[in-house]
């Protein structure tokens, strides 16, 4: 069990939670009566607090010198000094995670930030809305959470590699980095994505109402889910000219995708949700009902795999979302408590073990990981692991390519040309990796896929649950060739509960896990989150978690399978809405609007398309906005309760400033007055333009073989002994197919001549 003080709000508390969620023992670090989120947000501090106790700063400096990591969120704060003398108390053995809005060096190292402006300025806001509106922020604080995630991840690879570094995060670059299609698309196409509403511009699914709810879905993304959703429209007598030989061609559905929307919404408006999701889905389509945050504790899948968690909170008995993964020997404790402030104060009995490490390339630099994974959410997982030294081995054929490699939809290139290896959106994602290609439909492909994992550590999986069961490579026969392995599985409802079979896109995920409802304006309908963010959250949490079961084979000797469902990762980051609809509260969306600050949200700016995120903490900001503003003196607005009561009006006043100005200016004037503010970034302007990307170097080029030379998106995180770095283009397909059977299996050119005439190596 690492041993962990937090101290700070910026993004501290979610990487705590995700590590209290892995076993980790966390002390929050308070001031005398705690810290502010007490008091201004008490269930939101219970669902980061849970799990956690408390420390008043003088305990904590007696407890530093047997912590593992100290969590540092408080960025120039008023804990700042503190955090300081806890690393000089905590010596050179320890972890310090330093965690920042937009990293610690550069132009805007010292800005004002909130969750707001830290999604402008990774690009997540430009993604999200209709095209129509303005820019959309998702609900549960996503852009604070992924710098916690991406914190988490750092953690264990620094403890991992011995401890005794500095780690620092740069929240906008774990934004950046968690965008999708939403920088590469200008990097390999000079296009700019734009906002599509509800409707992903890559995959054909949109949302449509039902009779009593709505629902997320589409034309699904293979022949076989076209196949089956024309068989049932054919059965329902509704498929008219669908049937056309026209309708067949996949690029022709995709460009005319709006026409079969517009005849699935007249289809579906007459049924029931419900019955169309799991109608649906035993056809093996991706269809998902919109769950509000209320319905999610009634969910059979959630509660049959035992998500939820037991919470003690100052006001009684609480359920609350559970965490993202669940790893043998690194649980939590079965009930979660929110610590009173400062109730800890003897010294942990237990000695550090870790010392520093010398400096190297990655900390997962002799660990070996077969990769099992296809799209996004797997290789992302992979590419994680990848990054930071590990040797990936990517398992890839033509008999079951990779849509990212193959799909039109996907192939991200300046030129029209369809060659795998020249794929954009594959090539981003599995850079520092090697490609092996085995047909896995025989059972010579089966027999060198378990040879090779006898060499392996770790396996990632993202199959359907039970089909590497049916291959002969589930973990039960992975564990007669390796019997320590690690099997990390993340199919999209997981391995057990009623759902184990249904199928699921990001799209899906999103609907099932509460996020879709909760994303749009207040009393409209809701948006959802139409890019893959759900799939990068799971495939973080697959690197997190094979992190976890990594140390505890350390510690133990033992292997184990986690068995992990991207629904739980999505409903893991819904913050603490579920908690909220627990407390009796009504939870719904906010848009850009935030309950305990005014004005907050996005203003359009001078220029078509560009816009401003502005966040107001507190009412000295305000009057310091309203000064160079020139806004009304209205006596109401001075006060929180007055700006909130008059909304609408002030956002008004504001737009009427910023609408007239470049958004570079607005923001620079904010932060000289002290006030959170951000342009909006899109693809272009944060590869162009961000002078805070630029300086954390986040765009890395690299040059391809087959596809030249482009930029890949960079780590969030850095550590000063084991940095990771992105080194190595993507492979070509099959490009490591002979080193690797020679090297690893000992097949000479002879054998794997006749493989490859038998169909085995293709």
């Amino acid at each position: 069990m690492i041993r962990v003080l937090e101290i700070g709000d910026y993004a501290a508390p979610d990487a705590g939670r995700m590590l209290v969620g892995l076993g980790a023992d966390v002390t929050i670090v308070e001031p005398p009566g705690g810290v502010p989120a007490r008091r201004t947000d008490p269930v939101g501090f219970a669902h980061r607090a849970a799990g956690k106790s408390s420390a008043r700063p003088e305990d904590a400096l007696a407890l530093a010198p047997q912590c593992d990591v100290i969590l540092d969120g408080t960025w120039g704060g008023p804990l700042a000094r503190v955090a300081a003398d806890l690393v000089a108390a905590a010596g050179r053995g320890v972890v310090h995670v330093v965690l920042t809005p937009y990293g610690d060096d550069g132009p805007a190292a010292e800005w004002a930030a909130t969750d707001l402006t830290v999604a402008a300025a990774g690009g997540m806001l430009a993604l999200i809305g209709r095209p129509d509106r303005p820019p959309l922020r998702p609900y549960g604080d996503q852009a604070d959470q992924l710098a916690g995630l991406n914190a988490a991840i750092a953690t264990l690879v620094a403890t991992r590699a011995g401890g005794g570094q500095r780690v620092i995060v740069s929240g906008q670059a774990s934004v950046a980095a968690s965008l999708e299609f939403g920088a590469i698309t200008y990097v390999h196409t000079g296009r700019v994505p734009e906002r599509t509403g509800s409707t992903h511009p890559m995959a054909p699914h949109t949302l449509f109402a039902t009779a009593d709810g709505l629902i997320a879905g589409g034309l699904g993304g293979s022949p076989r889910m076209w196949d089956a959703t024309l068989a049932w429209l054919t059965e329902n007598g509704t498929a008219g000219d669908l049937t056309d030989e026209r309708w067949q061609d996949p690029v022709y559905r995709v460009r005319h995708r709006e026409e079969i929307f517009d005849r699935l919404a007249g289809i579906v408006a007459e049924l029931k949700r419900d019955q169309l999701f799991h109608e649906g889905q035993a056809r093996r389509l991706p269809w998902a009902a919109v769950l509000g945050p209320e319905e999610l504790t009634g969910n059979a899948q959630l509660v049959e795999r035992g998500f939820f968690v037991d919470v003690t909170t100052p006001w009684g008995p609480a359920r609350d979302a559970g965490f993202a993964a669940r790893v043998h020997g690194a649980t939590p404790p079965t009930r979660l408590r929110v610590p009173e402030p400062g109730e800890q104060t003897a010294p942990a009995s237990a000695e550090r073990t870790a010392t520093p490490v010398e400096p190297r390339r990655g900390a997962l630099e002799g660990i070996r990981v077969l990769d099992l994974t296809w799209v996004l959410a797997g290789p992302y997982a992979t590419k994680t692991l990848a990054d930071h030294g590990a040797e990936v081995i990517k398992i890839e054929s033509r008999h079951r390519p990779d849509p990212t490699r193959f799909s039109p939809g996907f192939h991200l290139s300046r030129s029209d040309e369809t060659d795998p290896d020249t794929s954009g959106y594959f090539n981003n994602v599995n850079r520092n990796k090697k490609s092996v290609t085995v047909n896995l439909r025989t059972q010579e492909g089966r027999d060198l896929v378990l040879r090779l994992a006898a060499h392996c550590d770790v396996v990632v999986e993202n199959f359907a649950a039970g089909v590497l069961d049916r291959l002969g490579l589930g973990y039960d026969r992975l564990r007669e060739v390796r019997e320590d392995i690690v099997v990390v599985s993340m199919s999209g409802m997981g391995h057990t509960g009623p759902w184990r079979d249904y199928v699921s896109y990001a799209d899906a995920v999103s609907a099932l896990s509460g996020w879709t409802a909760l994303t749009g304006e207040p009393g409209e309908r809701p948006v959802g989150v139409v890019y893959g963010l759900a799939d990068i959250i799971a495939g973080h949490h697959a690197a997190l978690a094979a992190l976890a079961a990594l140390a505890v084979r350390d510690r133990t000797g033992a292997g184990q399978h986690v068995d992990m469902a991207q629904l739980e990762t999505a409903a893991a980051h819904l913050g603490d809405a579920i908690l909220r609809a627990d407390h009796g509260e009504t939870v719904e969306p906010l848009g850009d609007r935030h309950p305990r600050m005014a004005p907050h949200g996005v203003f359009p700016c001078l220029g078509d398309g560009t816009w401003v995120a502005v966040a107001v903490r507190t009412d000295e900001e305000f009057a310091r906005l309203a000064a160079v503003a020139g806004l009304p003196d209205e006596p109401g607005w001075a006060t929180l309760a007055g700006r909130k009561a008059d909304e609408s009006a002030l956002e008004e006043h504001v737009a009427a400033w910023t609408r007239s100005r470049p958004a570079e200016a607005v923001a620079e004037i904010l932060q000289g007055n002290g006030v959170p503010a951000y342009p909006v970034r899109d693809g272009r302007t944060l590869v162009e333009h961000d002078a805070a990307l630029r300086a954390w170097e986040f765009y890395v080029p690299l040059t391809h073989p087959a596809a030249g030379t482009f930029l890949h998106e960079g780590l969030p995180a850095r550590l000063t002994r084991t940095p990771g770095n992105v080194h190595t283009p993507a492979p070509r397909l099959g490009e490591h197919t002979a080193e690797l059977l020679t090297g690893l299996l000992g097949l000479d050119e002879t054998e794997q001549e006749a493989l490859r005439a038998a169909g085995v190596l293709e």
